[in-house]
């Protein structure tokens, strides 16, 4: 049975103890090494596949995740939804530590990444409309559900993807915030733009880690981050526990 939908896990979700796993399984993709096993199992009556974007330990570096492999798999085992887990800073006055964000825009700063799946042997150039890089439907269904349950969240925002693997100076901050974004992290592309090169319905929950560079008083910390995250990702966990039972069959 092909999965309802497949999570990638980010920060602070590396394994997902709410599934009711039945198989693990390791697969090679023409694109190289995914991130991590994929993880199957059950979860709301639906079957679910997990993968930890930053590999089962937390070892991959945002630029160094092979986003082409990852998602070629999850396509070539059937899945057509995708739910992408993510830690960001907030950069907006109300994108504060904890806050859950459905993003429905990005701009991408990164650079040097392989970022899309149609550079060799093709027969024409091909273009993907990216106008909405998000999946209205599926992001509608994660509203409702954090609505439902009365998460702390944002239905609307903009997603800056920055390189990484540092944290940003105030001053680059300042300059995506006047490019009108209000998050800020470093896995969103190319991952978005390869499901939609892929069709694969796609869309982000993103959990606010901490204040954005220069946005608080006082140096950020991992320990800061990794303790908000701690507290964040159980509203994460309830999150999906609610919406997977109403996603469509894929």
């Amino acid at each position: 049975m092909n999965p309802v939908v497949a999570i990638i896990g980010g920060t602070g979700l590396t394994s997902l103890d709410t599934l009711n796993i039945t198989r693990r399984e390791t697969r090679a993709t023409p694109y190289g090494d995914p991130s991590s096993p994929l993880i199957w199992g059950e979860l709301g009556g639906q079957t679910v596949v997990f993968l930890a974007r930053h590999g089962q330990h937390h070892t991959l570096p945002p630029h160094k995740i092979n986003y082409r492999a990852n998602l070629w798999m999850l396509h070539h085992i059937g899945v057509k939804q995708v739910i992408a887990i993510a830690a960001v800073g907030g950069i907006r006055a109300d994108m504060t530590p904890g806050t859950l964000a459905f993003p429905d825009q990005i701009v991408d700063y990164t650079w040097g990444r392989h970022c899309t799946f149609f550079e060799e042997d093709l027969s024409h150039v091909t273009h993907i409309d990216f106008t909405e890089p998000y999946c209205g439907r599926l992001r509608e269904r994660l509203i409702q559900a954090a609505r439902t349950l009365q998460l702390d969240a944002r239905d609307t925002c903009t997603y800056a993807a920055v390189q990484g693997p540092r944290l940003e100076t105030a001053a680059e901050i300042r300059r995506l915030e006047r490019d009108g974004c209000d998050i800020v992290g470093m896995t969103g592309m190319p991952e978005a733009a390869l499901a939609r090169e892929l069709g694969l319905r796609y869309a982000a929950c993103a959990v606010v880690a901490n204040r954005a560079a220069g946005k608080a008083a006082g140096e950020i910390t991992m320990a800061e981050i990794e303790q908000n995250l701690v507290e964040s990702m159980g509203k994460v966990k309830t999150l999906l526990a609610r919406v997977i039972p109403t996603l469509d069959p894929a």
